[in-house]
């Protein structure tokens, strides 16, 4: 039997992806056995971070400031939005530097079997932030699973009524791959070589 306290925080760690009971038990052992090197310090970020981390009202970016830092910096290109599935393709999009204009997450994608459909996304204020004459293209990088693709559709679709520009990413993404998994020099390959999906969604990029 292990005290309450401990058995909460493996509990607790269980609830993170990839960390199972195992994993979660040695994870509590290192942070027990070193407890002013680690223990102390994560649990003083993780208190900041919850109190500090806010959503950005813009984009849906996760940062210390709202709007965040990408939305309130000047220097990125205010024209093409780039819009993904969350926060985590974000970061991931931004470890490439391939990028310089703003983002749109949109919290998940369309999905039937599970009942999220556009009004349970950032669906509308997207279409709202693409409806301002500064912005002249709305660059899909959406994962190439079913769910992203029909998300992409329905997305082109609808900026396509607005006249907007409308890309998704190319070269490198592969069938069922999602963003957050591949590695930077592919996502900065399939960004630049990225297709305009047409007012219906549909590929054009081969005439």
């Amino acid at each position: 039997m292990t005290a309450p306290e401990i058995e909460r925080l493996i509990n607790l760690l269980t609830k993170l992806p990839g960390l199972g009971p195992r994993s979660a038990r040695r994870a509590v052992l290192v942070m027990m056995r070193r407890r002013e090197t680690v223990l102390v310090p994560l649990a003083k970020a993780i208190t900041e971070a919850a109190t500090a981390v806010r959503t950005c009202g813009i984009c849906g970016n996760i940062d210390g400031q709202d709007p965040c830092s990408i939305c309130a910096d000047v220097r990125r290109d205010a024209s093409v939005i780039c819009v993904v599935e969350d926060v985590a393709d974000l970061w991931a999009l931004e470890r490439t530097h391939a990028f310089k204009g703003r983002y749109h997450v949109l919290g998940g994608t369309l999905s039937a079997l599970e009942g999220t459909g556009p009004e349970d996304l950032n669906v509308p204020k997207l279409i709202g932030r693409a409806a301002d004459s500064e912005v002249q293209e709305v660059i899909l990088a959406l994962s190439a699973t079913v769910d992203g693709q029909t998300t992409a559709h329905y997305i082109a679709e609808k900026l396509g009524e607005l006249g907007i520009s409308v890309s998704g990413l190319a070269h490198g993404i592969p069938v069922g791959g999602e963003l957050d998994y591949l590695d930077d020099g592919t996502l900065s390959a399939a960004l630049k070589a990225r297709r305009n999906l047409g007012a219906n969604g549909e590929d054009r990029s081969n005439g």
